[in-house]
């Protein structure tokens, strides 16, 4: 079959590519996840001075740290329609508004409901954001460089997580927030130098538009005229939307990486790191061990930008599920020796640390990244846009089960359990990426619509 496929639908646009605007176009919107990370990393550097200063319960606390995943899956079921009706690149101006006042009411913030508002705002723009910017890169980027250049936003994620990480170290909860809205502000003063995407303006029927925001992307010098063609041919609007095979098993293909993405446990382990450091009894520092993970979730990024359009999608993730399995289950058996059998661990007392470096690479080169990647290639245009919505309202239910259920879990099966659990999950990932998953290298969005359909 696979052979079939590459005689049928060759791998396409070999041509030189004009790299620069995409460039261009790629980092402005992915700064928008500079302020994501940010957002998503803000709780756990806040938390002490914030509780100190507005004499919050624990419980209290708790919410302010599950809102954010709550804001977000609201966020990713009503974004749907904006991205449709207002544009992609309409809606991630609107979402960087919406962060403006999150931060400003954070800031501003005297009690813990007006820190559940500012929350629930940041969780809602995190949202739409979520599966705005993967649609947007998707509909823009050349097959060539779509790999490395729509792993742009996981990149600057991570890095809005590190800058959280580092400046909790050092400024109060406030601070941190009056840096949240400095993020925002760049964006808003350089998006307006790129265009909406073509496929969208075609899907409005506004060829001259559409013809316009393509000659920009490819640079004045490019011939965009059979590219065009193509385009008008798949988002010719008089089609009629209607859900299909095709269209059910992309959806379902989408949803289950951000299944499986979600319960490789990574968010329960990133939310309580420090905790689960603390509880291994090694004499290393909680918080450097933590400071540590953050690094290396920033750095890894690096290594699927090099390798994710040289090696594809499919063997990137194969290899991230495998690590994160191994991983997982030595600390499992770590936390086993230690907590159930009482056993002296203190000459691998470096092992818990190791682990979690490994898993977080794991993790940050294959299933982190690629999953939000691959939601903007294998979604047909007919549905993009809202199925990208119900996927990404999919994953933050994901998190928001994920994180509040963890420590219960732990409590009540055991630390041990619980990793070898997300162990169990990974084995199951790579049955779903060798059966249902399609490699989507090098590939237009057009040809990789006609291989869903065929098989």
């Amino acid at each position: 079959m696979s052979k079939l496929l590459e005689e049928n639908f060759p791998v396409r646009d070999k041509r030189h590519s004009h790299v620069l605007p995409q460039l261009l176009a790629t980092t402005i919107v992915s700064w928008l996840s500079i302020v994501v990370g940010y957002a998503s990393a803000y709780s756990s550097p806040a938390e002490s001075t914030m509780v100190q200063e507005l004499n919050i319960t624990k419980s209290e606390t708790s919410w302010i740290f599950s809102l954010l995943p709550v804001g977000a899956l609201v966020g990713s079921l009503s974004g749907g329609p904006f991205v449709e009706f207002f544009g992609r690149k309409k809606t991630l101006i609107l979402t960087d508004i919406i962060f403006v006042v999150a931060w400003s009411i954070n800031y501003l913030a005297h009690n813990y409901w007006t820190m559940y508002l500012s929350r629930i705002l940041n969780g809602y723009s995190v949202g739409i954001t979520s599966f705005a910017l993967p649609v947007y890169l998707a509909e823009t980027l050349q097959p060539s460089i779509r790999g490395r250049l729509g792993l742009f936003p996981t990149t600057f994620g991570n890095f809005g997580i590190l800058i959280c990480f580092v400046s909790g170290n050092i400024f109060e909860w406030r601070q941190l927030a009056a840096i949240g809205i400095l993020f925002t502000l760049p964006f808003l003063t350089v998006v307006w130098l790129i265009p909406e995407t073509p496929r969208w303006y075609l899907s409005k029927g506004k060829v001259r538009h559409a013809r316009t925001s393509l000659q920009w992307l490819r640079s004045k010098s490019c011939n965009i005229s059979k590219e065009l063609e193509d385009l008008q041919r798949v988002q010719n609007p008089r089609n009629t939307v209607k859900c299909t095979r095709p269209h059910f098993r992309a959806f379902s293909i989408v949803l289950g990486l951000m299944f499986f993405q979600q319960f490789s446990g990574i968010n329960a382990v990133l939310f309580y790191t420090t905790q689960i450091f603390e509880e291994s009894g090694s004499s290393m520092d909680a918080s450097f061990c933590t400071a540590i993970i953050g690094i290396v979730n920033f750095v890894s990024t690096f290594i699927a930008a090099v390798l994710v359009d040289r090696l594809g999608r499919k063997i990137l993730m194969y290899a991230s599920c495998v690590t994160m399995a191994t991983m997982l289950g030595v600390l499992g058996l770590y936390f086993y020796l230690l907590k159930v059998r009482g056993s002296d661990l203190r000459a691998v007392e470096w092992l818990p640390l190791s682990c979690f470096i490994v898993y977080v690479l794991g993790f940050s080169f294959g299933l982190g990244p690629i999953p939000w990647l691959m939601m903007g290639e294998v979604l047909p245009a007919a549905i993009r846009g809202s199925a990208a919505s119900m996927a990404a309202a999919f994953n933050w239910g994901c998190t928001f089960v994920i994180t509040k259920t963890f420590p219960l879990f732990v409590d009540s099966v055991g630390t041990h359990y619980a990793f070898w659990f997300f162990a169990l999950v990974m084995v199951g990932a790579v049955g779903f990426l060798k059966v249902a998953v399609p490699e989507t290298k090098k590939r237009t969005l057009e040809d990789i619509e006609r291989i869903l359909a065929v098989t």
